[in-house]
């Protein structure tokens, strides 16, 4: 689990925006289609929203400690 953090810990929070857009696109087409009588996606959609909220744990804590928020700017220098 903690791996999963670390690679979210290494994006920028542009990256990390986009990428929660489309982890909620796919988690609505993934809902419609459970609604519609398909249960092929729910690990799928568990796992979504595990990695979802990992993204969100993220920008809070950039927004928590501002000073800590560009880890890959660290490794530049």
């Amino acid at each position: 689990m903690k791996e999963n953090a670390d690679k979210v810990r290494a994006l920028d929070t542009a990256e990390i925006h986009k990428q929660m857009r489309e982890a909620q696109e796919q988690m609505f087409r993934l809902r419609f289609q459970m609604r519609m009588g398909q249960m092929d996606g729910l690990k799928k959609f568990r796992g979504l929203k595990k990695e979802r909220a990992r993204m969100l744990t993220v920008l809070r804590e950039r927004e928590m400690n501002p000073d800590a928020a560009a880890p890959a700017a660290k490794g530049k220098r």
